[in-house]
């Protein structure tokens, strides 16, 4: 009884371990008004129940945790189909970098590493 005991708590606590918060979506009308407005802005399209989607959204969350003034949005497009149509989703995940005039300047689809994540935002002026 002790080792099922033992064995059910480590499952659990590793199981709370590995679940990471991720971004948080932003309703899309939200976004639509911020962009253009005088700062870059980095939009993660995706969904909830992607998983390539959740480890993006887990790094990016540690990112804007780390610099809070960054701007960086999560649409769940599974949600709000009339964002996937008005970005032109065509896969996900897929992110978007707008520069402070509104002017899209970078697209990409699929996972992004920690340092390419970083280079963009150094890059485009974060």
């Amino acid at each position: 009884m002790k080792i099922i005991t033992l064995i059910f708590t480590l499952l659990f606590t590793t199981q709370l371990l590995a679940e990471q918060p991720m971004l948080r979506a932003t309703p899309y009308k939200y976004v639509q008004q911020a962009i253009g407005k005088g700062k870059p802005h980095f939009i993660e399209l995706g969904s909830d129940s992607c998983h390539s989607c959740r480890i993006m959204g887990k790094q990016l969350y540690r990112i804007k945790q780390k610099n809070p003034a960054f701007n960086i949005e999560f649409i769940n497009v599974k949600r709000e189909r009339e964002a996937a149509y008005e970005f032109k989703i065509r896969m996900i995940p897929t992110q978007i970098i707008y520069d402070a005039k509104g002017k899209e300047v970078y697209r990409h689809i699929g996972l992004l590493a920690d340092k390419e994540l970083q280079e963009l935002f150094s890059t485009y002026n974060f």
